[in-house]
């Protein structure tokens, strides 16, 4: 497999880690525990920063649009989808992050919307990540030639190294490791994830 898509597929198992992680905490919120608003706001930074920003950043901006160059169709078909569920996810974060920005404890009604958004996002998410492991990225490999798959690799590491200059991916990757230490995933429900993977649906 090339590269560039490796690195795509590399960044779907740690966004996995995280959804798994956020899947504890809204279970453990569901048997009492009071949530922090702090932790919240921490869940949607680390899905907007990286889940958003460094790795649909890299989808959007130069898989999808190299795919788009060589004929395949923007707004029908998986790419219309992926694009549509990009901004479905986008929606959850900014929720997440309104819940964050409150003060005080959450009120049953914020309580209920983080539950509602944190569940959305994870059931999205998972089956987002398993559309493009099985459909997209295959896709891609198929229809892109040697040299640009080299070519999209090159801007990859180009658009990867802006991010570390600014500190950004660090940060994620600390953040990430906190959250998934505190609310370790249920490894009953990253196994039932595995075995969705593969089965391919």
């Amino acid at each position: 497999m090339e590269k560039a898509i490796e690195v795509l597929m590399s960044e779907h198992r740690l966004i996995e880690q995280a959804l798994g992680s956020l899947e504890s905490y809204a279970a453990q919120v569901r048997e009492g525990f009071s949530p922090g608003r702090k932790e919240v706001g921490e869940y949607a930074a680390f899905f907007r920063g990286f889940a958003d920003t460094c790795h649909h950043g890299k989808e959007e901006d130069i898989l999808f649009q190299r795919m788009i160059a060589r004929g395949f169709p923007r707004d029908v078909g998986p790419l219309a989808v992926m694009f549509h569920e990009h901004e479905l996810g986008r929606a959850h974060v900014r929720e997440l992050y309104a819940l964050a920005a409150g003060e005080d404890v959450l009120s049953p009604r914020e309580t209920a919307e983080l539950l509602h958004n944190a569940s959305g996002y994870v059931s999205l998410l998972r089956t987002h990540i398993l559309k493009e492991d099985t459909i997209l990225y295959p896709l891609a490999l198929r229809m892109l030639t040697g040299p640009e798959l080299d070519a999209m690799n090159t801007q990859f590491e180009a658009f990867e190294a802006q991010l570390r200059a600014e500190g950004l991916i660090d940060r994620l990757s600390a953040l990430a490791e906190r959250l998934t230490t505190r609310f370790p995933p249920n490894p009953a429900a990253m196994a039932d994830a595995v075995l969705l993977h593969a089965c391919g649906r």
